[in-house]
């Protein structure tokens, strides 16, 4: 009876430091955060990849893990359904799926400027917006540049059939243009650009945002109830992205070499080229222009009229700009500050 009695105190003595044990990785698991970026990674990708080498997510308590995306609409769906709890999607694809009822928010714009363009290669007889005429430009059909096209045609003042405009996949628009299939892509040269330095090749841009189409690009996103339950963490998380993508841009080549670290097959000139156009989208114009990471009613009223008129936001939708954003989760860096590592 005693060995008995001594083997049952044994396993419950057993079985509570199992439950001591489990509750202890669960509270630690309170720290555990994810982020799942806008597509597959690509070398405009490497502030993230430093701002967690770099300490900047550890200085705030957060373990963070990195998920690729499939594009930014599957990334707010992510969010949204608590898959992952942040993610780094496009603006207006936001405004598109809070329009269908998803209940996310954009609290950190780190890139205040979008960064479509119609991207060429050198010596092929593009070299301004002047050459699009008569011309063949490639672009994926159910994106938003091909949406928005018709708003770039209007502002150079050209007729619909002044371009030749052609539907292509994400995967075949550089070897196409490679190729000489089509003369130009609609795409994003922080994207493009350092793909085709990485084949040796030098790219022409056109930036829409010479045209005066300059809109928010992409940012952090989390869902409404991840907003609502812990605010204190979404600060913490934005805290540390901020510090660690402007710290990116200040350090492109350190930057890089945490990025080649996790992701192969780039070069380091390549992969400086793309921080470098990335931290060209940082800053904005406007109320927030100085203010790292904030928007403000006027730029999110903009992308809802361009949603609205170009992207097929529902007509019949209710959305406003605090609907959309909030900067509540933002202890902005200013423009000048310094930012050094922990």
């Amino acid at each position: 009876m005693r060995n008995s009695t001594r083997r049952i105190a044994a396993l419950l003595g057993a079985v509570l430091l199992l439950s001591a044990l489990s509750g202890c990785a669960a509270g630690s698991g309170k720290n555990q955060m994810s982020l799942m970026v806008d597509v597959a990674y690509l070398p405009k990708h490497a502030p993230f990849f430093a701002a967690v080498k770099r300490g900047f997510f550890a200085a705030e308590g957060i373990d963070l893990t990195l998920m690729p995306g499939s594009g930014s609409s599957n990334t707010v769906t992510a969010v949204e359904t608590g898959k992952v709890d942040a993610g780094w999607a496009d603006f207006g694809t936001t405004i598109l799926s809070q329009g269908r009822g998803a209940k996310v928010k954009q609290v950190n714009l780190l890139q205040a400027r979008s960064a479509y363009a119609v991207v060429g290669l050198k010596g092929k007889g593009i070299n301004g917006w002047g050459d699009l005429v008569g011309k063949t430009v490639a672009t994926e059909g159910a994106g938003a540049m091909t949406a928005m096209w018709p708003l770039a045609m209007q502002r150079l003042g050209l007729k619909k059939n002044d371009v030749n405009v052609v539907h292509a996949s994400s995967a075949s628009k550089i070897p196409g243009l490679l190729a000489g299939r089509w003369d130009a892509n609609l795409a994003l040269y922080v994207s493009d650009q350092p793909a085709i330095d990485a084949l040796g090749r030098e790219a022409v841009v056109l930036k829409w945002s010479d045209l005066g189409i300059d809109l928010y690009g992409n940012g952090i996103i989390f869902s409404d109830e991840k907003l609502k339950n812990d605010p204190e963490q979404v600060k913490k998380f934005n805290s540390a992205m901020q510090k660690g993508f402007l710290w990116s841009c200040a350090h492109p080549e350190e930057a890089a070499k945490d990025f080649q670290s996790e992701v192969s097959g780039f070069e380091t000139k390549t992969v400086t080229l793309a921080i470098n156009e990335q931290c060209d989208l940082n800053w904005g114009s406007g109320d927030s222009a100085n203010e790292f990471g904030v928007m403000d009613d006027a730029g999110v009223q903009k992308m809802l009229q361009v949603a609205g008129q170009y992207l097929g936001l529902d007509p019949a939708s209710k959305l406003t700009p605090s609907d959309v954003y909030s900067n509540a989760y933002l202890d902005p860096i200013r423009r000048n500050d310094t930012v050094k590592a922990p």
